[in-house]
């Protein structure tokens, strides 16, 4: 064994100049050349290790590194070839040929294997077609999103369209059934107006032909309100109601409204609370909810107004707590699922112009959800319709049920009430400003009159009233900025405001000591009360 081994690091052999007879031209041939061509090998593996420690993604590494070393054996033998020229170790460069052969032959035989794989990656020439084709698919991509967008911009367009025609439709029936309203509103006051300029003498039926007038006015103030409600614009007067004997109160004119044919009964649960809302406008919810029950019974039918105590948890956004459930159910037609859907949309109606304005159940959705509630609709095709109000508990005990309009107008009225007293009134409207005047004067009080800011805040600084009875809208100056100078004046007078406008916000800003509110259309009464408060309160 020892002597096998020493065979490969025997000095004995002869240097392989001798074979070259030492000639130089041959010599120094076989030193250049094996020198290059080992440089030229210890290069390459150098070359190879920084490309696969720089790409460490490339899927060959392993081929790699074992072409590296292969690469490095060749090059060993070539430096050992110019070694032996002049010493004769070729045991030496035996053992590194046969390591450069056990690392050539796996190198072949991996090199065949991976040439598949190698061949399955895509060529320059396929990239650019793959390159082509993702650039067509792109551009057809960028097209089609074009033509969408084009073709979402008609649909919104088109929708557009749609959605102003319907807004035309809809103020169409709004007009038509809010004029059908007024006119008979105005047929009622005009037609008893002329009985009484036909016989003011027949007193007794001057009185009675009077009484009908106001409650024309009265049906005409609440029909304002409910489209004030219905806009959710107007302020609620919002205070604790006890909705078992507001029906009670009711149950005469609930009879009366849906006709001898409707079957009107009650159940009301006496256990329930007082509830927070405005009692004229729930007054109209319920009206107007039983005379919809009436008109989905033609031919007559049966309608239970009911009430019940509810906890609510989490419900439609509602605040959780104790509330009380105001229910309708009627025996009628019912609604299908689609008209259901839209029942609370403002103008919807199923009924011909002039029969409705589409606002009742509108209006009555607004009141609820003014008042902390809301209204749910449960219907269906011959089962008749069940309308459901839900309105928030108040710890606090009702008031005492409110005056009508007509009976405080009704009031006898103490003529000297305003004697020794200045009154200066502001409003545009002729009428409304005679009538201001003249209801004033009746009781004693002096009155000066002004159709527009300016010459009213001329009149002010002259007469320097005891009460301002302004006009809340008004051309040139508004009744905000007169009494805005006014109140610039020391120990300015109180202000009573007359108006009609619904803008609950704009007359926040203006309200505070000595300034009070009073809404058209407002009785004698009401107009003396109101200044007569705001004095005594000076």
């Amino acid at each position: 064994m020892f002597d096998w081994i020493a065979q490969f690091v025997s000095e004995r052999y002869q240097p392989h100049g001798y074979c070259l007879l030492w000639r130089p031209e041959l010599v120094w041939t076989h030193v250049i050349s094996d020198s290059l061509i080992a440089a030229a090998y210890f290069s390459i593996p150098v070359a190879l290790i920084h490309f696969v420690r720089a790409r460490r993604d490339v899927e060959f590494g392993g081929m790699i590194w074992l072409f590296a070393i292969f690469i490095l054996a060749c090059g060993t033998s070539h430096v050992l070839g110019v070694w032996n020229l002049w010493h004769g170790d070729y045991g030496l460069e035996a053992v590194v040929k046969a390591i450069t052969a056990l690392a050539s032959v796996p190198t072949a035989i991996l090199l065949w294997r991976l040439i598949p794989q190698a061949l399955a990656i895509p060529s320059p020439s396929q990239l650019q077609m793959a390159n082509a084709a993702l650039s067509q698919r792109i551009d057809e991509r960028d097209q089609a999103l074009a033509q969408l967008k084009a073709e979402i911009a008609q649909r919104e367009r088109a929708e557009a369209a749609l959605i102003q025609a319907q807004k035309i439709d809809a103020v169409g029936q709004l007009t038509g059934g809010i004029a059908h309203d007024f006119n008979n509103l105005l047929q009622a006051i005009s037609g008893n107006v002329e009985l009484i300029e036909r016989k003011p003498d027949k007193i007794d039926q001057v009185q009675r032909w009077a009484a009908n007038a106001r409650k024309g006015v009265v049906r005409g103030t609440k029909l304002a309100g409910q489209l004030l409600a219905f806009s959710r614009v107007q302020r609620l007067s919002i205070e604790p109601v006890d909705m078992n004997d507001l029906i009670h109160g009711m149950q005469e004119l609930l009879r009366t409204s849906v006709g001898a044919q409707v079957e009107c009964d009650v159940d009301l649960d006496p256990s329930i609370c007082t509830v927070r809302g405005d009692r004229t406008q729930l007054e109209l919810v319920i009206l107007n909810l039983a005379i919809n029950a009436r008109d989905a019974m033609p031919e007559g039918g049966y309608l239970l107004i009911a009430t019940r105590p509810v906890d609510v948890g989490d419900h439609d956004g509602l605040a959780p707590g104790a509330y009380v459930e105001l229910s309708l159910t009627d025996t009628g037609s019912g609604m299908p699922e689609e008209i259901r859907a839209r029942a609370l949309e403002p103008f919807f109606t199923t009924k011909g112009v002039g029969s409705g304005t589409g606002l009742g159940l509108s209006m009555a959705f607004g009141v609820a959800r003014q008042s902390g509630g809301t209204l749910d609709i449960r219907s269906a095709v011959g089962r008749g319709t069940t309308i459901t109000v839900l309105l928030p508990c108040s710890s606090d005990a009702p008031s005492d049920c409110a005056e009508s309009p007509v009976e405080s107008r009704d009031r006898p009225h103490d003529p000297t009430a305003g004697r020794g007293l200045r009154a200066l009134v502001i409003d545009d409207d002729d009428d409304v400003r005679g009538f201001v005047v003249e209801s004033l004067e009746s009781m004693g009080f002096a009155c000066v009159a002004c159709p527009d800011g300016p010459s009213a805040l001329a009149e002010f600084a002259e007469i320097l009233p005891d009460i301002v009875f302004l006009d809340f809208a008004m051309p040139v100056m508004s009744g905000a900025e007169v009494a805005a100078e006014m109140r610039k004046t020391a120990g300015y007078p109180p202000i009573v405001f007359m108006t009609g406008y619904a803008d609950s916000a704009a007359l926040d800003e203006v309200l505070g000591d000595r300034v009070s509110v009073i809404r058209k259309p407002f009785s004698m009464h009401d107009l003396v009360a109101a200044g007569l408060r705001q004095i005594a309160a000076r």
